[in-house]
């Protein structure tokens, strides 16, 4: 066998692996060359260019060394001219020239005195020196700038004025005779701007910025105008050494006067090359100056759009906010500028915006007022520019706000810019707070890092759910996170505008315990004492605390929450507690309660006072956890009712822990629970509570709620197509036990999540769950499907409110609330206000065809709201109008509030929630209220936002205090509010008589064609209350009706004045009933045709003649009065009002409060 190790011969070493990994210095140094770059700049020239041109530090060095020289070279020149005395003639005698010191006459010209001039020996030294310098200095620059032209070295105008300053002394120092020649040494000042010039441009080399040209622009026109003069004075003061003999100074005066076109004519030029100079200096200042001038008025305009810059000197001297917006529109300047200013501990800021667009007209106009001219400065820049970044000072700035453009078409693209602006300001200015404004629910995790961030579409949804349950979140939300001092519409004549005012300017504030005088003898008590107490003595409302070391906010913790002196409180009042004063009232206690005593029926049957809409609260009156389905209040004993009025048990300072037993929130404990009917077990609504398992964007914050124990194909989630699981196809079909609720939008965005999640939270009863249809215009996505088939009861529809069919398909005749999302295509259109104009027309027809539905309306212009169920001739209506424009005269940031749909909560703008942000900078736990008030964000042991219902039995309560002590003392609520709804009143004698007068009286021939009396009383009643549901049916009665009203519309009034008024109020009260049975018969036609039942239409039942609004945290005393019960309404319904309320008025009124909830669990339980 052959040897294959003495054949194969070994690898040479730089090929061995092994010398290679023990870096073989023989193999690393073979064949290997060593480059050197930049070689060309190691040469001589090449270091000069450096040292003197291209290094900004030594090439500004040599141009101040240079700009030295030459006003060393004029300074010495006034020099010589004051040393000098023509009428020596030294530089005659050493020429041997003949000379006269005789004067002037006129008709011939000495030149002697202006070609020879006298100049001492050391003056001539200086001047040499300074010549040889500047011209060495000159060559040399020449030399390094020269790029193969020699003549355009030679030709440039300070070259050629260099040679002549200086070439002159350097022939004197060969030729001795010549030092006293006269030398235009004045003509330095134009170099000596030439090197101001370079110097400047050096200086702000890399700096390129509108400020810095126009500071070039000003200096270089004061430069050449200083020059000008200089040049003027030194050759008319030399040239009349043969004439006048002119001083300096008197050359100074001469040329001021002539420049400045005043011409006194005392100083004048004698011969005629003075003469000349002064004509050839005018016409270069004629060519000269205006060009300066334009270019400057150019760089003062494109200043003025760019809005110059804030100094570095009043920004650390200062206070002051950035606010970053890609386009600026007066109603959003106008929020921020009225609520930031609003507070004031920040009437000494400065707003500084920078915004990339040019400043429109309006904006212009409103920065031009003196209020805010002195605080608002205007940038236009980019915040992904650091240049920008720097003018606006960013990295001294108290805060920056980033504001999204929501009335950008694509809203994804709106939310991306935001994310880099808040990336490069977090860049630029590392510890600057950033308050930043988003659009879509799925950007806000790149953002994490901001401070404060508020997500427009997660706010907007769940308020709109809230509303559905807890009537006017949105407003209570809206009057809280505006600044205001409740003094809106005090002297008005309607009662109701007076309360809501006045509770409309409650805010929400803070305060240590130690230091409150409202709360800080309640440390070491409960925290529902020291509510109910606080609330009884001052007025205030203490809501929620946060412990010292621990950053979270408890929202009614409970009456097992001890108060401690290190806690802070947090409290619902007009004002905070530091702009309060305090004073000591005597009340008689017994004058006090003869005025609250309760004038109604105190001996009814009192069951379920207060009706949650949906609780798991712990009542303190029981030893176990509760059975009902919500929080009841103790009922007075069957044996008290005849000896006494109902007692309150008092709220205990410290919760009895046998009394407090906690109820375990994954478990059902409560009846309607634990043993479900047999019509539940059949229906499959037995639910487990969990976290919904699958999420659609990422950041949304974990909410306990009723989920099902498997997920329901998606083929089950569309309600207008049957599939294998079921047949249904209307929502009449799937005969469900509660009212819908229908949310109109365009797309299954990922915040209309948000809108489900606080309807299935766990603290809502599962009975009084309502099934959520969503009516889309474009279909939902698997991601969405994936995140809602976890819920009960929600289903989704492909269809348009525009389509009177699909809204009957999608159960709007069974609905409770439709919620109109405002679409993303409309929000932006030609004229701004126009964008809102389709949803408007479309909840306007929504509100003729099905008038008992109660819709609520997203809205983008807060403006547009009085548009909503709008009648031209409503005289209310009007007056509500007026007194909105007054309000705004006055200056009320909230001028649109007492709109009856924005009062009543049915209409909402989600720019109205701005204000949030920005007040978040004073008060920056807001947010994290909102966010717990509305339910997007959960805190263990926090309560959450409930809604009560109060009954006509409550009213042995009498008074708000004691409703709050009742509340504390059984099932530990918090009441923040009340909403009442009430029939509109008419204030004038004149409009109280029409009123009583409108019903219409028929007589009898009129009446002779119908038979049937019950017909008759029907109509009446039907016509007096609008709550007719057979009328439709009659064809003849309603033939009727507009024989009458073509009767009426014939009739000639024979009076005038208020029996004309009357007349036509009933023509437009017949007119206005028979448009609704037309509509009526519309509807229940496009019913019958798609195999739907119209037993479920009402189609005259509406709320025009009431009107609904919110008080937040009203008064102790307010009481709750039993009034005239309209007949047919429901009989849970409380008829509430306030005092001194005028009868024919009815008032239904729900309690808002803040339910606490025990311990919300930690981790999701199974849910099989």
């Amino acid at each position: 066998m052959v040897d294959l190790d003495s054949e194969v011969p070994p690898l040479p070493p730089r090929y061995r692996f092994r010398d290679l990994l023990l870096g073989d210095q023989g193999w690393q140094s073979d064949d290997r060359v060593q480059v050197e770059f930049y070689m060309n700049e190691n040469t001589f020239k090449e270091r000069l260019k450096l040292f003197f041109i291209k290094n900004q530090r030594s090439s500004l060095r040599i141009r101040l060394f240079n700009f030295s020289l030459k006003l060393l070279s004029c300074f010495l020149y006034i020099i010589r001219v004051l040393l000098d005395d023509p009428t020596q003639g030294l530089a005659c005698k050493e020429l041997n020239w003949r000379c006269s010191n005789q004067t002037y006459t006129p008709g011939a010209i000495d030149w002697s005195p202006i070609i020879w001039v006298n100049r001492s020996l050391p003056l001539w030294g200086l001047q040499v020196s300074v010549a040889l310098i500047s011209l060495f200095e000159t060559l040399l620059l020449s030399y390094l700038s020269y790029k193969g032209n020699i003549w355009e070295q030679i030709l440039r105008i300070p070259f050629l004025l260099e040679v002549i300053n200086a070439v002159p002394f350097i022939i004197t120092i060969f030729w001795p005779v010549l030092r006293n020649l006269f030398i235009p040494v004045f003509l330095n000042c134009w170099l000596a701007k030439h090197a101001l010039e370079n110097m400047i441009n050096d200086l702000h080399r890399a700096i390129q910025r509108t400020q810095s040209a126009m500071f070039n622009q000003v200096l270089i026109l004061i430069s050449t105008l200083l020059c000008l003069i200089f040049t003027c004075i030194c050759g008319i003061q030399h040239l009349e050494r043969a004439g006048n003999r002119l001083t300096l100074f008197d050359s100074l005066y001469f040329c001021i006067v002539t420049f400045s076109t005043v011409g006194f004519g005392d100083v004048t030029p004698k011969i005629w090359p003075s003469k000349l100079l002064v004509v050839i200096m005018i016409c270069v200042a004629l060519v000269v100056l205006p060009i300066q001038f334009e270019q400057l008025a150019y760089l003062w305009m494109e200043r003025q759009k760019s809005g110059g810059n804030y100094s570095r000197h009043r920004a650390q001297t200062e206070k002051h906010v950035v606010l970053c917006v890609s386009s600026l529109k007066i109603d959003l300047l106008m929020d921020f500028l009225n609520e930031f200013y609003a507070h004031p501990r920040l009437q000494d800021y400065y707003v500084v915006i920078l915004c990339p667009t040019e400043m429109d007209a309006q904006v212009r106009r409103v920065l031009q007022i003196p209020m805010w001219s002195q605080r608002v400065i205007y940038l236009q820049g980019s915040a992904l520019k650091d240049q920008d970044l720097l003018r606006a000072k960013m990295d001294d700035a108290e805060a920056c706000f980033i504001l999204s453009s929501r009335c950008e078409v694509d809203r994804t693209a709106a939310d991306h810019q935001t994310i880099l602006r808040a990336w490069a300001v977090k860049d630029f200015a590392p510890n600057c707070p950033l308050y930043v404004q988003i659009l879509k629910p799925e950007n806000k995790f790149h953002i994490k890092f901001a401070d404060h961030v508020v997500c427009e579409e997660e706010f907007k949804y769940a308020m709109l759910a809230l509303n559905c349950i807890c009537p006017a979140t949105s407003t209570l939300i809206t009057l809280l996170v505006h600044t205001s001092r409740g003094q809106e519409s005090q002297q008005s004549s309607e009662q109701w505008q007076k309360m809501y005012g006045r509770c409309s300017g409650n805010e929400v504030h803070h305060i240590n315990l130690e230091e409150s005088t409202f709360f800080a003898e309640y440390e070491g008590k409960s925290f529902t004492y020291a509510s109910f107490h606080a609330h009884k003595k001052f007025g205030v409302c203490l809501i929620g605390v946060r412990k010292e070391d621990n950053k979270n906010i408890l929202l009614n913790p409970g009456p097992r929450y001890i108060m401690s002196s290190t806690d802070i409180c947090f409290y619902i009042n007009i004002t905070k507690e530091e702009n309060s004063a305090f004073k000591k009232q005597e009340k008689h206690r017994k004058k006090h309660e003869s005025k609250l005593s309760y004038h109604g029926t105190s001996r009814l049957p009192v069951h379920s006072i207060i009706a949650s809409m949906g609780t798991v609260a712990i009542d303190l009156q029981d030893t176990g956890c509760r059975t009902s389905s919500g929080p009841t209040l103790a009922l007075p004993s069957e044996g008290g009712r005849e000896g006494r009025r109902p007692s309150i048990a008092p709220v205990l300072e410290v919760a009895d822990s046998s009394s407090l037993q906690t109820c375990d929130l994954l478990s059902d404990q409560s009846e309607d629970e634990t043993t479900p009917s047999d019509e539940e077990v059949s229906a499959g609504l037995e639910y487990a509570k969990g976290y919904p398992p699958y999420s659609p964007y990422i950041g949304s914050s974990p909410t306990f709620c009723h989920l099902l124990h498997e997920k329901v194909p998606f083929c089950c989630l569309r309600l207008d197509k049957g599939c294998q699981h079921n047949y249904y196809e209307d929502a009449k079909a799937y005969g469900f036990k509660n009212k819908l609720i229908i949310v109109a939008a365009e797309t299954a965005g990922n915040g209309l999540y948000n809108f489900i999640v606080p309807l299935r939270a766990y603290y809502r009863p599962k009975k009084e769950l309502n099934p959520i249809v969503l009516l889309l215009d474009n279909p939902p996505d698997m991601h969405f499907l994936d995140a809602i088939c976890w819920f009960p009861m929600v289903y989704y529809m492909v269809g348009s409110i525009d389509n009177l069919d699909d809204l009957l398909r999608c159960g709007v005749t069974f609905a409770a609330n439709m919620v109109v999302v405002d679409k993303e295509s409309t929000m932006s259109a030609e004229e701004d206000y126009m964008a809102d104009a389709k949803t408007i027309v479309n909840v306007q027809t929504l509100f003729r065809l099905f008038s008992s539905l109660s819709i609520i309306t997203e809205l983008t212009h807060p403006a547009n709201m009085r548009f909503m169920q709008f009648r031209a001739k409503d005289c209310y209506s009007l007056a509500l109008s007026k007194l909105e424009k007054k309000e705004r005269e006055k200056g009320s940031n909230l001028a649109f509030m007492f709109r009856l749909p924005f009062a009543a909560g049915r209409v909402f703008s989600i720019s109205m929630l701005d204000t949030l942000l920005y007040q978040s900078f004073v008060k920056g736990y807001m947010i994290s209220i909102t966010r717990l008030l509305l339910g997007l964000d959960t805190t263990p042991g926090s309560g959450f936002l409930c809604s009560m219902k109060i009954t006509e039995e409550d009213l042995w309560i009498r008074t708000y205090a004691r409703l709050y002590q009742k509340l504390c003392s059984s099932t530990g609520d918090i009441p923040i509010g009340v909403y009442r709804t009430e029939s509109q009143k008419l204030t004038t004698s004149e409009s109280r008589e029409m009123a009583s007068q409108s019903q219409i009286s028929i007589s009898v021939e009129e009446w002779e064609d119908t038979k049937d009396t019950k017909e008759q009383i029907s109509y009446r009643n039907n016509h007096r209350n609008s709550t007719s549901s057979d009328q439709s049916d009659h064809p003849l009665l309603r033939r009727k009706s507009m024989q009458w009203a073509r009767r009426l519309s014939r009739r000639v009034p024979r009076h005038s004045g208020k029996t004309a008024e009357k007349i036509n109020q009933q023509r437009m009260n017949l007119y206005r009933r028979s448009e609704r049975q037309e509509l009526a018969e519309l509807v229940k036609n496009r019913m019958k045709h798609l195999g739907l039942s119209p037993a479920g239409y009402d189609e005259l039942n509406d709320h025009e003649n009431t009107l609904s609004y919110i008080l937040i945290n009203p008064s102790p005393d307010t009481r709750l009065e039993l009034n005239d019960i309209v007949p047919d309404r429901r009989k849970n319904i409380n008829k509430v009002t306030a005092a001194g309320g005028v009868s024919k008025s009815w008032r239904s009124g729900h309690l808002l409060s803040i339910h606490h909830t025990g311990s919300v669990p930690q981790t999701q339980k199974p849910m099989l």
